[in-house]
């Protein structure tokens, strides 16, 4: 049996659509199963063994038409069996139909009923404390009809060299392991996806009031400047305790960094979910325009807490559209106060910070 799982999407969709592949392992272990992801998010799958092969979704496929069609002729060379399309959009469209699979499975929207074998309805409000964004993976599985219980949370693997790596760089840098190191994820995916920074600086202010511990930024290269201009708006008795320049040179380093910390804090984004499958609590603030349904996995109210705006003033979202919402991000995030979010962000301190 030959079995394509298609997620070209970003690095938290591609983690967590992972479990379907994970499934499908346990299922059908001596299946030829292969997974289509965009070249740029493969560091989270290095170490999973789950996959036999790894179909790549390049640049190059979405910007020349004669190169998408000798993908999709590569496809239907493969003969797969089953197709289970966790992307649903009109590339995975094609690239489903073409794969001549007698079984096509994805979301039911009415254009897929005409292309797939089996359409799955996405539920709008989550049935556990997975999440929509797991509920929703899950039931791609369902035309299958699967006789094994269903793993449920999307996992990384680190290496014994990675977890050397990051070992040495924290011991160069003068980090005391014996304190709770904590990663902040300071910048979202986009601006409207960032808490301000003049209220982020007084999160990281409360945090670093609960005694000794090592504190690192999130950021890559490119948002240093950013970076630096919300470190100089943070006490100096809290800038003694971040370590500014510990940050991976790339995806890999950065998730090695991850799995010596003790947790993570701040917005969500892919960091929250490398965080999530390394097994780390996360305490995460949506933006006002994310409907925190989806993407707020495994709340326990312990472990993993997350917060939105809507939690404290549902009324400032009725009867408005996901679009005017968005347009109003930042008059929203102004009123999304440092003041709101600590009292749970103590408690989760409380909970998590070693003595």
């Amino acid at each position: 049996m030959k079995i394509l799982c298609i997620q070209q999407k970003m690095i938290g969709d591609v983690l967590v659509s992972s479990i379907l592949i994970r499934n499908l392992r346990k299922a059908y272990p001596e299946a030829q199963i292969d997974y289509m992801v965009y070249e740029s998010t493969t560091p989270v799958l290095q170490g999973n063994k789950d996959f036999d092969n790894l179909v790549l979704f390049k640049p190059e496929h979405r910007e020349s038409k004669l190169e998408f069609i000798r993908l999709l002729k590569n496809i239907r060379r493969e003969k797969y069996d089953i197709v289970i399309d966790a992307y649903a959009k009109l590339e995975s469209y094609l690239i489903s139909s073409f794969s001549g699979a007698k079984k096509r499975i994805t979301y039911k929207k009415w254009i897929t009923d005409l292309i797939y074998t089996d359409t799955v309805e996405r539920e709008d409000i989550p049935d556990s404390r997975l999440g929509l964004i797991i509920e929703h993976r899950l039931a791609l599985l369902k035309p299958l009809n699967l006789e094994i219980e269903l793993e449920t949370r999307p996992q990384l693997q680190v290496t014994t060299e990675e977890k050397a790596f990051a070992i040495d760089l924290f011991k160069k840098s003068g980090i005391d392991i014996s304190k709770p190191t904590i990663m902040l994820s300071i910048i979202g995916s986009m601006d409207t996806k960032t808490y301000p920074f003049e209220y982020m600086a007084r999160l990281i202010d409360h945090i670093a009031s609960h005694g000794g511990m090592n504190l690192l930024f999130n950021y890559i290269p490119s948002q240093k400047a950013e970076a630096e201009r919300l470190l100089a708006l943070c006490k100096e008795s809290t800038r003694e305790k971040i370590y500014f320049e510990v940050l991976g040179k790339n995806l890999r380093e950065f998730i090695a960094i991850m799995d010596q910390c003790d947790m993570i804090i701040g917005n969500d984004g892919g960091a929250i979910n490398m965080a999530k499958a390394l097994g780390k609590p996360s305490f995460i603030i949506f933006s006002p325009w994310i409907d925190k349904k989806g993407w707020a996995t495994f709340e326990d109210g312990v472990n993993n807490i997350s917060l939105h705006l809507k939690d404290f003033k549902p009324e400032t979202f009725q009867d408005k559209s996901s679009s005017q919402i968005k347009k109003e991000t930042f008059r929203l995030y102004k009123q999304f106060t440092p003041d709101l979010i600590i009292p749970s962000l103590s408690e989760f301190l409380k909970n998590h910070l070693r003595s």
